[in-house]
C-alpha cells in the first residue's frame, strides 16, 4: 500500500520516519516533524491505512501495517531510518523490526522510538470514542461546533475532541467527511489491542517513552520490555498521559533528541 507522507528536511540527513496513533495522522506530528529535521533529520510522518490520506482497506492488523511500513523504506531507498511510533504506531513499528529482520547488506532500521505503548495485549477502551463519531451525522452535520457538543455526550475531555475532531474535513462538495474509515476501525478494533506476533530479542537501541500520567506503560511491564528489547531503557516525561508529545513537546524532542545524540556518538 503506498502511504500519504508528509517530508521535512534536507535528503542528505538521516531518514527519520514517524508513525501517529490511532485516530491520528501526520498532520498531528508537523511541528513536532519540523524541530527534529532542524536538528539534522530527513523526517517522514506518514498516514498509516485507514487514516488521515492514506488509502483504506478491509484488512487492518499489525502485520499489514507493518507491511505498508516495509514498503514505504523499499520505495524510498531509505537506509537504516529511525523509527519513531506513538500508541498504534509504537506497535506498528515493533510489529516491522519483528517481522524484517536486519541483515549486514540491508538494515532495515537503526535505532527504534516507541512512545507510549508496550509489547502487550489491550483489552479494547475506545468504545465510547467509536460510539461518538458514529454518532456525528454527517449527512446533516453544518458546522464543527455541532460536531463537538454530540461528541461531548461521549468524550468529556475538550482537548481529546479537538484531537478527534481533526479528522473532519470538508469535500469539494462542501459536506463534512472524515479522514478515517470508521467502518473498518470499529470492526477491527480488538486486533489493535494485540499482543505483538513472531516476537523475537532486538538488539538495536531502543527508546519507550511514557507519560507519568498515562499507565499504558506500568512498571509491571518492564521486565517484558527488557526482555525483548535488552539494549532498550524506558524515560518518563512527569506530568503528561498517553499523548505525550502533544502535552509536552518541548520535553518530548528533549527525550528523544538526547537518546539519538547519544547513541550517534557511542
Amino acid at each position: 500500500m503506498k502511504l500519504f507522507f508528509r517530508e521535512v528536511g534536507d535528503s542528505s540527513h538521516p531518514p527519520l520516519i514517524i508513525l501517529h496513533g490511532l485516530f491520528g495522522s501526520s498532520d498531528n506530528w508537523l511541528t513536532i516533524s519540523k524541530t527534529i529535521a532542524a536538528q539534522g533529520y530527513h523526517v517522514y510522518s506518514v498516514d498509516q491505512r485507514n487514516h488521515g490520506q492514506s488509502p483504506r482497506d478491509e484488512g487492518f492488523d499489525y502485520d499489514s501495517m507493518a507491511a505498508d511500513l516495509h514498503e514505504f523504506i523499499t520505495d524510498h531507498k531509505l537506509s537504516a531510518p529511525i523509527l519513531v511510533g506513538h500508541s498504534m504506531g509504537g506497535k506498528t513499528v515493533m510489529q516491522f523490526v519483528m517481522n524484517y529482520p536486519n541483515s549486514v547488506t540491508n538494515q532495515s532500521f537503526s535505532k527504534l522510538v516507541v512512545v507510549d505503548i508496550a509489547p502487550k495485549f489491550y483489552p479494547v477502551h475506545h468504545t465510547d470514542i467509536l460510539r461518538g463519531l458514529n454518532a456525528i451525522d454527517l449527512n446533516s452535520l453544518t458546522n464543527r461546533n455541532v460536531a463537538d457538543t454530540i461528541l461531548s455526550q461521549f468524550e468529556p475531555s475538550p482537548t481529546v475532541r479537538q484531537f478527534l475532531l481533526k479528522n473532519l474535513y470538508r469535500t469539494p462538495e462542501g459536506r463534512f467527511d472524515w479522514r478515517l474509515n470508521l467502518p473498518v476501525i470499529a470492526s477491527e478494533i480488538h486486533g489493535i489491542g494485540e499482543e505483538l506476533n513472531h516476537p523475537r530479542t532486538i538488539t538495536e537501541p531502543t527508546l519507550f517513552i511514557r507519560g507519568s500520567e498515562s499507565g499504558y506503560i506500568a512498571d509491571s511491564d518492564l521486565p517484558a520490555i527488557q526482555k525483548l528489547f535488552p539494549n532498550s531503557r524506558v524515560e518518563t516525561i512527569e506530568g503528561v498521559g498517553h499523548w505525550v508529545q502533544a502535552e509536552k513537546p518541548a520535553e518530548f524532542v528533549e527525550t528523544l533528541s538526547a537518546f539519538l545524540t547519544a547513541k550517534t556518538q557511542s
